[in-house]
């Protein structure tokens, strides 16, 4: 199987540079220059990002894996455009006969009748509330939610029902969504998780391109912070030889307001390790050998390995340096690496409909 190369002039603002082929794919297929010019005149433009609708049957996502500190999830949004190379979520969309390259940020789904099912799902006689957490796959501010407003849809039937929430996002679009995020703050309904990867603003714009710049995420947690709305920060992924200011983040994070903090190591599942590779050798081919050296290092020498014991954090001496270094820092500025506990006590289904309980 090969890769669809596009031309290093038109991935300006793309996380990846070629179109990999899905693992269920058999064949792939590639432009060919016949000297008429036509490679360069239909292919120079960057890919546009297009969206495309889907009516979902279920929206709220369930896991029981013991290394995710959560059961409940909901992702307004398939693909992603804010086209971070080292997304773990990429291989999703090969379910959809997608490129997990760069269709996965170009090429979107948006879940258009989310509100409703939402609605419908929570007010069901059986629903057991538990934390729902926003944006586990994909993130839930990414651009195209300042038109469609999903997110802010179901963040509204969640405030009327009293349903705890926790949001995961590297998009300043949340801060929209104050008006509604801090009445459920003080209630102990709601709680922002900021991913900060880096402050290196270069690193930033190449590692994440289309992600808020980390001066702008760090405004977004102190913005929230003096909302009163309970935020922490995540600095994933830690990719060795890249990213090495995770002390750096922490201290800035701390400063603007965010007092929760937690971490994992690069993932490299499917078609995402090719990918890596592929962006390191562009990015930084001196130094691409060694990133890779120190990933298999603490993968027990593959590119990746899916033990739910491991694969959050690792293995082995670098994975322990890494473990060491947080949880330090962490305790010198005096972040908590617990997740915030929110109250499921006030779930009320029937303020759905307008009917209040009867007992």
């Amino acid at each position: 199987m090969s890769e669809i190369s596009i031309p290093l002039r038109a991935i300006k603002g793309r996380g990846v540079a070629y179109s990999q082929p899905h693992r269920f794919k058999s064949e792939a297929r590639g432009g060919f220059d016949d000297g008429w010019g036509t490679i360069e005149g239909d292919e120079a433009a960057a890919p546009a990002t297009r969206v495309w609708f889907e009516d979902a049957s279920s929206v709220i996502t369930r896991n029981d894996s013991p290394d995710i500190g959560f059961t409940l999830g909901l992702n307004p949004y398939r693909g992603c455009e804010h086209g971070c190379v080292y997304c773990y979520a990429r291989p999703s969309h090969s379910y959809l006969n997608l490129s997990p390259g760069i269709d996965f940020e170009t090429q979107l789904i948006a879940k258009r009748n989310l509100s409703e099912i939402l609605r419908h799902e929570i007010a069901r006689p059986r629903y057991r509330p538990d934390v729902l957490v926003i944006g586990t796959v994909t993130d839930a501010y990414q651009p195209v939610e300042r038109e469609l407003r999903l997110t802010r849809s179901a963040i509204e039937i969640l405030s009327a029902a009293n349903h705890p929430l926790a949001i995961v996002t590297k998009g300043s679009g949340v801060e929209r969504d104050i008006d509604l995020l801090a009445p459920m703050g003080e209630k102990n309904l709601a709680a922002v998780y900021v991913t900060i990867t880096t402050l290196d603003a270069g690193l930033a714009r190449i590692l994440e391109p289309r992600a808020a710049a980390p001066h702008r995420r760090l405004r977004t947690i102190r913005t929230l912070a003096e909302a009163g709305i309970p935020v922490g920060v995540s600095v994933s992924p830690q990719i060795p030889f890249i990213n090495d200011d995770m002390e750096r983040v922490l201290e800035a994070a701390y400063e603007a307001g965010a007092r929760r903090a937690f971490y994992q190591v690069l993932r490299l599942p499917w078609e995402l390790a090719p990918m890596f590779r592929q962006w390191l050798a562009l990015h930084y081919p001196d130094r691409a050998e060694r990133v890779m050296a120190r990933v298999q290092d603490m993968r027990g020498g593959k590119d990746y390995d899916a033990n739910f014991a491991t694969r959050m954090k690792g293995q082995g001496i670098w994975a322990d340096l890494l473990r060491q270094r947080f949880a330090k820092t962490c305790d010198r500025l005096g972040f908590s690496r617990q997740r915030a506990e929110l109250d499921t006590s006030q779930f009320q289904s029937g303020a759905l409909s307008g009917q209040g309980d009867l007992f």
